[in-house]
C-alpha cells in the first residue's frame, strides 16, 4: 500500500510540473514521459515508453543527439540547449492565442545524467522548458531594432540610403578601393530644372519626380552598387568594379530611361531629364570627398554644357 501511495504522489508530481520530463536509456528508448510531454505531443506514455524517441520525432537528428548525449553519459556532465542556438528539440505547436505569429513552441532543454546504484550512467533525463513567451518578446525586440536600424539608414521618400548612411558606406568603399586599387566609379546626378517642376506643378509633383528617378536608379544599378539620395533632387552612386567606360554606359541608360519617363500628377503629365557627372577611382585621391568632388565637378560641367547628358572627369 505504501509503495502504491508513493507511486501515486510521484505521478501527481510529474503531471503537475509545467516542464517536460523525459528519461532515456543509452539507446534513446523512452522510460519516463510525463503529462507535459503527453499534452504537447498527443502521445500517451503507453504509446512511447519502451520505444525509441527518434522513431516518433524525425525532426531530431540521431547523430546530433548522440553527440550532445556523449558528455552526459561519459563525463557525467549536464548539457544545456538554448533556443537562440536551436529553437526547439521537439516540434510542438504553439498554443498561444491566434494573434501570435509563432508557429511552434520555443524550448530550452537540459540533459543531465541519472546515476544507478553502482554509480554508472545508463540513463539521462531531459527537462524541456517552454520559453515561447520569452523568445517571442526577444524576437519582437530584435525585429523592432532591425526596423529602427533600417529606418535610420533609408531615405523615406526614395527608399534609397540616406545621405548620412551613404557617406558611412562610401568611406568604407573608398578605403577598400585604396587597398585594392579597384576600378570603381563615383556618379553624381540630379534632375534638370527641378525648381521649375516644383514651381509649376507643386512640391507633391516634385516628390513624385524624385521617386521616379530613384526607381530608375534602382532598376539600372546592381545590388553591389551603393546608391543614395544625397540631398533634394541629387543622388550619388558608387558603381563597384566598374571602370569609366562601363560606368558611362550605366549613366547613359539612366539618362535615356529618365528622358522617356512620364510622371502623372493630378491629371498632368510631367517629363524630366537628368544630368550626370562621373569620376573613376584613382589612388591619387587624398580622401573620399576629393573623389566625390571630382564627380560633382563633372555634374556641374554637364549642366553647363546644356544638361541631359553624362560627363566623365578625371583628377
Amino acid at each position: 500500500m505504501e509503495e502504491l501511495s508513493r507511486q501515486h504522489w510521484l505521478h501527481d508530481l510529474l503531471s503537475s510540473l509545467e516542464v517536460g520530463i523525459v528519461v532515456l536509456d543509452r539507446h534513446f528508448k523512452v522510460e519516463v514521459w510525463n503529462q507535459f510531454m503527453e499534452n504537447h505531443s498527443n502521445l500517451r506514455p503507453s504509446q512511447i515508453i519502451g520505444q525509441s524517441l527518434l522513431d516518433h520525432f524525425p525532426e531530431i537528428d540521431a547523430d546530433w543527439l548522440a553527440l550532445k548525449a556523449q558528455p552526459v553519459f561519459n563525463l557525467k556532465t549536464p548539457v544545456f540547449l538554448i533556443w537562440e542556438q536551436r529553437p526547439y528539440l521537439f516540434k510542438f505547436g504553439c498554443n498561444r492565442p491566434v494573434t501570435s505569429e509563432l508557429d511552434f513552441m520555443y524550448q530550452n532543454v537540459t540533459l543531465f545524467p541519472l546515476s544507478s546504484l553502482t554509480g554508472n550512467i545508463e540513463r539521462l533525463c531531459m527537462l524541456v522548458y517552454d520559453v515561447t513567451d520569452q523568445a517571442s518578446s526577444q524576437l519582437n525586440i530584435e525585429k523592432l531594432n532591425n526596423q529602427l536600424t533600417a529606418m535610420s539608414r533609408i531615405d523615406g521618400l526614395t527608399q534609397l540610403f540616406n545621405r548620412r548612411y551613404w557617406q558611412e558606406r562610401f568611406q568604407s568603399l573608398y578605403r577598400l578601393a585604396k587597398r585594392r586599387d579597384s576600378s570603381n566609379t563615383a556618379m553624381m546626378l540630379d534632375i534638370d530644372h527641378f525648381k521649375s517642376v516644383n514651381d509649376t506643378y507643386g512640391h507633391q509633383a516634385g516628390d513624385k519626380v524624385i521617386q521616379a528617378l530613384a526607381q530608375i536608379i534602382k532598376q539600372q544599378v546592381r545590388e553591389t552598387d551603393l546608391a543614395g539620395r544625397y540631398g533634394g533632387e541629387e543622388f550619388a552612386v558608387i558603381l563597384s568594379d566598374a571602370p569609366a567606360e562601363g560606368a558611362l554606359k550605366v549613366a547613359e541608360r539612366i539618362r535615356k530611361v529618365a528622358e522617356a519617363t512620364e510622371v502623372t500628377h493630378e491629371g498632368q503629365t510631367i517629363r524630366f531629364t537628368v544630368s550626370l557627372g562621373l569620376a573613376e577611382f584613382s589612388g591619387r585621391y587624398q580622401n573620399e570627398m576629393q573623389w566625390l568632388d571630382i564627380a560633382d565637378q563633372a555634374l556641374y560641367e554637364a549642366k553647363q554644357n546644356g544638361r541631359n547628358q553624362a560627363v566623365l572627369r578625371e583628377l
